[in-house]
């Protein structure tokens, strides 16, 4: 049974959060701010953590930095709606993905899935372990495993959230099939959570950027405007 830890100065969130997480199978430790947190991680870390980023005593930027000294343990940042600036700073100090409030537990359940099947792909690698290979897939230049959450251009990694994982994965599983915004949404969020068409089309964006910081050249996915995106195979 993995163990979660939940930081976060919001009781209600703190409190449905676990509730939902205790109910898929996990155990569940809560803390009301960083510092408690923290004091807790150094006599034993959990398999991975969600930090919300604005706490008192400890914010999760701070907490993030201490924990990053010793320990690789996954990390999921809550972040404000509209906060970008927050998302980068938190992927650039080695948080393994976000989710905006407010946000579908639904959704950052499977987050939270996805990124413990990459921590024991990991593991079970640097163990000797053989991991089946039956998932990966490839499309020309791109390389794609679902189970270590890793993605490849030209055999160059990209490191991307969750959510851009989900997204890339969709559209690339067809080469040439148009995928509307709608239906990228529903592989992205739940019915639960309203998005409109410009949150998709900024993930695309940022996935874009990132795949063109290994090729300058990247233009495997197409926008069709009005319509949605496609994936070509180059």
């Amino acid at each position: 049974m993995s163990k979660i830890a939940l930081v976060d100065d919001d009781r209600n969130i703190l409190t449905s959060v676990a509730i939902t997480l205790e109910a898929e199978g996990f155990e569940v430790e809560t803390y009301n701010d960083g510092q408690a947190a923290l004091d807790a991680f150094n006599k034993k870390m959990p398999d991975m953590a969600v930090f919300d980023i604005k706490m008192p005593r400890m914010d999760g930027m701070d907490l993030l930095q201490r924990v990053r000294q010793k320990s690789k343990m996954p990390v999921i940042f809550l972040t404000s709606k509209d906060d970008e600036i927050d998302e980068v700073l938190g992927l650039r100090m080695g948080a393994n993905d976000y989710v905006k409030k407010p946000f579908s537990q639904r959704l950052l359940v499977e987050r939270i899935r996805a990124l413990l099947r990459r921590q024991e792909a990991i593991s079970g690698d640097a163990a000797g372990t053989e991991v089946e290979e039956t998932k990966l897939m490839v499309r020309g230049n791109l390389s794609m495993d679902p189970l270590r959450h890793s993605v490849s251009w030209k055999g160059l990694d990209v490191s991307l959230t969750v959510t851009e994982f989900l997204l890339l994965q969709a559209l690339a599983q067809r080469p040439g099939f148009v995928k509307s915004r709608d239906h990228l949404m529903d592989v992205a969020y739940d019915d639960q959570v309203y998005v409109d068409d410009r949150t998709i089309d900024s993930h695309i964006k940022r996935l874009r950027k990132k795949m063109r910081t290994v090729d300058n050249d990247f233009s495997a996915i197409e926008t069709l405007y009005g319509i949605g995106y496609r994936y070509n195979e180059e």
